[in-house]
């Protein structure tokens, strides 16, 4: 069945007319566009408790967080916003009202753009509400992106967004497909991108988070998502801000030691770029595209669990991205404040990266695509394989005639650099032979990989292992 999209006055009514619902508005940054659009609704005296606007940041600090300076367009303020107004509804408000009210608090703590337009227009946004449990609330927060070039715009576009998130939250959490779609209801994805989303709570307890982050991707929300090495979603601009970036693009259908290899190769490399390395500033991240994870034309759900919980397993971070060209993916982290980005390729990549049919999409072809790439933070790790017992490097690729002249400017410049220090013994290693072993039920791929991924696909049944393809020769 369709789902009805309601204007962003329609929600709004439909919320205030609700006699079990009641709440309080704090809006920090971007004015107060969410109790406007109650207000404005109609009815709102039957909803709104207290609307809240902590405008300064001295007064943002004494109400949030104990008179202490910190980030105020943050995760953690959202939490510290939440935390206070719900405390101060429930003690104001519990004995005042039947017990069949539900409470709510939302909040959303923003940076719209200032008089300049120099700066990067964000936030967080989140709501505490009931729904069957009178004593434990659900939560959801998200995080977005405000793209567009004009603050009153913007702040109509936070309005709406707020209405959203409050009307989906009592009325869409039973699907969460539904709920991540209905929160760009009456926006366009010009005007807001929403990069991180997370729920909890006795009522969305159902929830895989990781699920929604990917979802996120596939609905057009926004470009890319990470997964930290807990599983959990992350802003992608907070974990990458001020670092270096290791980005090695797979499928890790299972990743095998050859992927070990690749990471561990890349940074002992970029150990020699740094004259003092420290590890807390770099960040590597295992990316998957969305093309990749529907290869079979829908998102395989338990197939996209079954690759983040090894990586995770590994202590690593995974990033779902719908990049299918590089230099988009250098465009994309380079949004953020970041050091040096080092993307890692294996040769069969390399070749198809530097071939022009790829991109005929682009007015300058391939010279714009590797302009874009090769940006002056950037350089392309390149992974050899042995084949047929020839070393094939990056230096040693051979390339059309027309772009020699470019690609010897690359490895010249070090714009294009062959890893080092990597274990040969591991060369011949492929995920697509593991992976076809695995589902014919064949010998010898426990070898491609370390003892703790083999032993969990077989625990666990992933990549279409089953008891039944287990081998019978024995």
């Amino acid at each position: 069945m369709k789902r009805i999209i309601y204007s962003t006055k329609q929600k709004a009514v439909k919320i205030n007319i609700e006699d079990s619902v009641f709440g309080t508005l704090a809006e920090i940054g971007g004015g107060q566009e969410v109790a406007r659009a109650f207000f404005q609704a109609g009815g709102a005296s039957g909803t709104v408790a207290k609307s809240i606007s902590a405008y300064d940041k001295t007064f943002s600090d004494y109400y949030y967080n104990n008179n202490k300076p910190g980030r105020y367009v943050s995760s953690d303020r959202l939490e510290k916003m939440l935390n206070k107004e719900y405390l101060d509804l429930q003690n104001v408000i519990t004995n005042k009202v039947n017990n069949e009210t539900f409470f709510f608090s939302f909040a959303d703590t923003v940076e719209t753009l200032n008089y300049h337009k120099t700066n990067s227009s964000h936030g967080w946004m989140g709501m505490r509400f009931q729904i069957s449990d009178r004593e434990e609330p659900n939560e959801v927060k998200i995080h977005f992106n405000l793209k567009e070039n004009d603050a009153t715009l913007q702040q109509y576009t936070l309005g709406t967004l707020g209405i959203n998130l409050i009307y989906a939250c009592f009325h869409l959490y039973k699907s969460p497909n539904s709920f991540l779609q209905s929160l760009m209801d009456n926006l366009d994805f010009f005007r807001i991108e929403i990069d991180t989303v997370s729920m909890s709570g006795p009522d969305l307890d159902y929830v895989d988070n990781r699920l929604l982050g990917v979802q996120l991707v596939k609905n057009g929300m926004t470009h890319a998502v990470i997964f930290n090495k807990e599983g959990k979603i992350s802003r992608i601009g907070d974990m990458v801000y001020k670092k270096n970036v290791i980005a090695i693009r797979g499928s890790f259908r299972p990743i095998t030691y050859v992927g070990f290899d690749m990471i561990k190769s890349s940074i002992h490399m970029l150990k020699r770029e740094e004259k003092e390395y420290d590890k807390t500033k770099t960040v590597v991240l295992c990316e998957i595209t969305m093309r990749n994870l529907m290869a079979n034309g829908e998102l395989d759900e338990r197939d996209f669990l079954a690759r983040v919980d090894i990586l995770n397993g590994m202590n690593q971070n995974v990033l779902i991205s719908n990049y299918t060209y590089f230099y988009r993916l250098t465009e994309f982290f380079n949004k953020y404040t970041i050091n040096k980005l080092r993307v890692v390729v294996g040769v069969p990549t390399l070749k198809n990266l530097v071939q022009a049919k790829y991109y005929k999409d682009l007015k300058g072809g391939l010279m714009e695509a590797f302009g874009k790439l090769f940006a002056k933070n950037v350089k392309l790790y390149v992974y050899p394989l042995i084949e047929n017992k020839r070393l094939q490097t990056g230096r040693l690729l051979n390339v059309d005639e027309n772009i020699f002249y470019l690609y010897q400017h690359l490895l010249n410049n070090d714009k294009i650099v062959d890893l080092e220090n990597i274990n040969r013994s591991w060369q011949g290693i492929f995920a697509r032979d593991a992976l076809r072993m695995i589902q014919n039920g064949e010998k010898g791929w426990e070898k491609m990989m370390p003892v703790f991924i083999s032993k969990q696909i077989k625990r666990e049944n992933l990549f279409g292992y089953k008891a039944e393809t287990k081998e019978t020769n024995k």
